[in-house]
């Protein structure tokens, strides 16, 4: 079949050379623009642009430049940014999308199903419409949530999980796609205050947010990351204000990680002390 590729991020290489080892023909990659980054501010081209060109494929920053190239089917993973309804129009499209929808449509849908500890996620391969993440699906693959799974470790099984269905439903003719059923919920990008951890939320909501990765908390006005937890019975340890939680790894502002227990030792926290 005859494709155009629409990604940006390092989620979206794998399900690029997986449509390529199937044996189809990616006529265009359409990337974001290049951004530039570091001290020096030189040019960084996107994963899937380095993918792209690294398999021979041509690659475009303007969705336009998919129209008259006689694609069959675009494909969408991890694009970020919406198709414009001409292009639409002329290119039948699908997405992949990493939730189970109508249930966190939009921007971060894996984020937001960690944060509200929800038993089980997945991946829908959808038609692409106007609306955002509106459109019918072809075909569901669920995926569980591990009580202790990481945002990360949780995307890569939804990814191998997407490789896997977009193989498997472009190699025939793709069935009607059924409307969503449900009342929708969107997965609003996750922001620096989402990942702010309130301590009186309790153990159970402060892992999630741990789990999402890039918590942070203040100790004497400075910030600390705090890399990761485990869930359990025991008893608070300061400057950790709860009980029920203990904290693994940190990385105070300005350092780099280190166990729990050596940036306490560390701190002394006087009496009442506590991460804020």
């Amino acid at each position: 079949m005859k494709l155009a590729y629409f990604g940006t991020p390092a989620m979206a290489v794998p399900s690029l050379t997986a449509l390529v080892a199937a044996g189809h023909e990616v006529a265009i990659v359409v990337t974001r623009v290049d951004k530039r980054r570091g001290r020096g501010g030189e040019l960084s081209p996107s994963p899937v642009k380095q993918a792209a060109l690294a398999l021979g494929l041509p690659v475009s920053h303007d969705v336009d430049d998919v129209l008259g190239k006689g694609i069959e089917l675009g494909v969408v993973v991890a694009f970020g940014q919406l198709i414009k309804p001409h292009v639409l129009a002329e290119v039948p499209m699908v997405n992949s999308h990493f939730s189970l929808l109508p249930r966190w449509r939009g921007a971060a849908p894996v984020e937001r199903a960690v944060l509200a500890g929800d038993a089980e996620t997945g991946v829908c391969l959808m038609q692409l419409e106007e609306g955002l993440d509106t459109g019918g699906v072809y075909d569901t693959v669920r995926v569980p949530i591990g009580a202790a799974m990481t945002a990360d470790e949780l995307r890569r099984e939804l990814v191998a999980a997407g490789c896997e269905q977009l193989v498997r439903c472009l190699a025939g003719p793709l069935p009607t796609p059924t409307p969503q059923v449900g009342e929708p919920l969107y997965a609003a990008k996750i922001t620096p205050d989402d990942l702010r951890i309130r301590w009186a939320q309790g153990a159970q909501q402060i892992d999630r947010v741990i789990r999402l990765g890039g918590a942070w908390t203040t100790f004497r006005e400075k910030r600390v990351k705090v890399l990761s937890a485990t869930l359990d019975s025991s008893a608070r340890v300061a400057p950790c204000p709860v009980a029920g939680l203990t904290l693994q790894s940190v990385q105070p502002e300005g350092k780099g990680p280190m166990p729990f227990a050596d940036f306490a030792r560390g701190a002394r926290p006087a009496a009442a002390e506590w991460f804020v």
